[in-house]
């Protein structure tokens, strides 16, 4: 039955770990005493848990959930009634994002970055990680003429050289799952940044753009359609078969799984980076725990307590799966293709900052899909205030903030600029500086539109008007709309301080009424709005932004506009994506 949900999100670990310990200690003794046996079926007074999971671990937890029905496991006295889905995570992180009534009680996805994902949406719903189930490394698999070809197992590399190996020679083709769907994709792609920015410097952006653009035209949908894309014996890994990937970003757990089903000239064999390598994590966490009764909750948890017993462990590594903090067994390794020299036990790497992982996923985003966006900036009085401890005007620190924003997108993306206050233009609120165009496009006198744009930055002055917001929101998101363009990541930005406060203009709830009309699925435009300053109204962001299925944010400090422009940005490829 569909429960009410709360809007709104949690991350309390250390008080769902302690139930986790109390209901598998107080179950665990009474277990052991005899008290929660019973004389014969107690089906008819289970207690059901739904749980969607990553399709990786799935069938694990299933595995574990008829053992529980077998056994008559109890909590609290109740047979253990758990039903497992499997979902990508992806998909589970969009939907979380716009549904408020999610109708289970605990997801399993394989890494906690969808959790973060999640919470990006304007329905942000109660998540609470209750602890870690199992773990795999992520990983670069060669099948085994290529892998031999470069010097494996002896040969060490890190990320960078790896991908070096595979991005600048036609014979060695590598592949990845996308990183806006798969965590070990966007993993891999945020350590080989950081690989490369240790290793070059400066050019590190520009060489990880190009690896990104090349992994782009051999990207999977999913983790389990790369895997499909590998070839399947010597003969399919030569240059006559280019269709076909002889390298794969790819985890520990999925290549046991696939070598148990390949030829043995089509397995895969792991090189294991020895600057480090990042781990899925699966994160059991429970869905609006408010929510749920007192017996859901202690069966959900009764539930994960069960998978940290001896014989689910044993279960987990027979899967392929790493568990606990015991080194993996030999037999585990060898099965994924593992073997030493390689540095699989030791080489593995902390978890990257949020930060970072969201500029990875939104250079992904807009170096391999291309952007197209329109920024319309405030210049209303307001935006003369200085900020507090900046010593500038809250529009100074918009412009540098913008500037560094373009650092991040390339000569293919398609970036324009407005200016609004009121009466800017007669009777308008609003004026076009720059249009949109490829930031590398050279204009009449030479310039690039990067340069004019910086130049228009740069000139943006405070004006005696106000803040007219909601016409020149309709008329910018209009004029996106008809000059829409297709294959590119379509979306309006719009920057205030204020609410709106020109008497004159339509009301909020005629604007969104029409932004709600004009939205097309076929065609989405996402709206960016960020309101910045303590005077801005976030609510009233949120609820434009949200008629055309984007996002609105309310920052302090307008120099976290360049974060906050990828994570918007994340949002809403996101919800396109799921």
């Amino acid at each position: 039955m569909a429960r009410s949900r709360r809007r709104s999100r949690r991350r309390t670990v250390a008080i769902a770990t302690v139930l986790v310990l109390g209901v598998a200690t107080g179950a665990g003794v009474a277990a052991r005493g005899g008290l929660l046996t019973f004389a014969g079926s107690c089906e008819d007074d289970a207690v059901r848990v739904d749980i969607l999971a990553s399709p990786d671990i799935a069938p694990v937890l299933d595995e574990a959930a008829d053992r529980a029905r077998d056994r008559d496991v109890t909590s609290d006295g109740r047979c253990l009634d758990v039903r497992v889905q499997a979902k990508e995570s992806h998909k589970v992180a969009g939907s979380l994002q716009d549904d408020g009534s999610p109708e289970f009680e605990v997801w399993v996805p394989d890494s906690e970055l969808w959790v973060d994902r999640a919470a990006l949406g304007a329905n942000e719903t109660a998540l609470t990680p209750a602890g870690n189930i199992a773990s795999t490394p992520v990983t670069m698999g060669m099948v085994p003429s290529a892998a031999q070809s470069v010097g494996w197992p002896e040969k060490r590399y890190t990320w960078a050289e790896l991908t070096a190996l595979a991005t600048e020679d036609d014979e060695l083709r590598l592949g990845a799952a996308d990183p806006a769907r798969s965590a070990g994709g966007l993993l891999a792609l945020t350590k080989i940044g950081a690989s490369a920015a240790k290793a070059d410097g400066p050019q590190s952006d520009t060489q990880v753009a190009a690896t990104a653009k090349l992994l782009a035209q051999r990207v999977s949908d999913t983790d389990s359609r790369a895997l499909e894309t590998l070839a399947r014996d010597d003969s399919d890994a030569e240059q006559a078969n280019p269709r076909r990937n002889q390298a794969l970003i790819v985890s520990e757990q999925a290549a046991f799984t696939h070598n148990q089903e390949a030829a043995a000239d089509g397995q895969l064999q792991l090189f294991y980076p020895e600057d480090g390598t990042p781990q899925l994590d699966y994160p059991y966490t429970l869905v609006d725990e408010s929510h749920m009764s007192t017996d859901e909750s202690r069966a959900a948890l009764r539930f994960m307590a069960l998978l940290g017993e001896r014989d689910s462990l044993g279960l987990l590594e027979k899967h392929g799966f790493r568990s606990g903090a015991r080194e993996p067994s030999e037999e585990l390794v060898t099965a994924a293709g593992g073997s030493e020299p390689q540095p699989y036990a030791t080489a593995t790497a902390e978890p990257p900052e949020p930060k970072e992982v969201r500029a990875t996923l939104g250079m992904w985003t807009i170096t391999v899909q291309s952007a197209r966006l329109t920024t319309v900036v405030d210049v209303s009085n307001s935006m003369g205030e200085i900020v507090p401890n900046r010593g500038r005007s809250r529009l100074e620190v918009t412009k540098a903030s913008l500037v560094r924003a373009l650092s991040q997108f390339t000569s293919e993306d398609e970036i324009g600029v407005w200016e609004f206050a009121t009466y800017l233009d007669g009777m308008r609120d609003y004026r076009k500086l720059v249009d949109t165009r490829r930031l590398g496009e050279h204009t009449g006198d030479g310039t690039t539109q990067r340069e004019r744009l910086i130049a228009a930055y740069g000139a943006l002055r405070p004006k005696p008007g106000y803040t007219g917001l909601y016409d020149t929101t309709l008329a910018a998101y209009k004029d996106a709309q008809k000059s829409y363009v297709k294959g590119k990541f379509n979306a309006l930005v719009i920057l205030t301080d204020g609410a709106n406060q020109d008497p004159g203009s339509i009301s909020r709830r005629a604007l969104v009424d029409q932004l709600e009309r004009l939205a097309d699925p076929r065609r989405p435009v996402p709206l960016i709005a960020i309101a910045v300053g303590p005077d801005a109204d976030k609510k009233e962001v949120k609820e434009i932004a949200a008629a055309t299925g984007g996002t609105g944010y309310q920052i302090d400090d307008p120099a976290q506009m360049q974060d906050v422009i990828l994570k918007a940005i994340i949002a809403a490829g996101g919800n396109s994506g799921s």
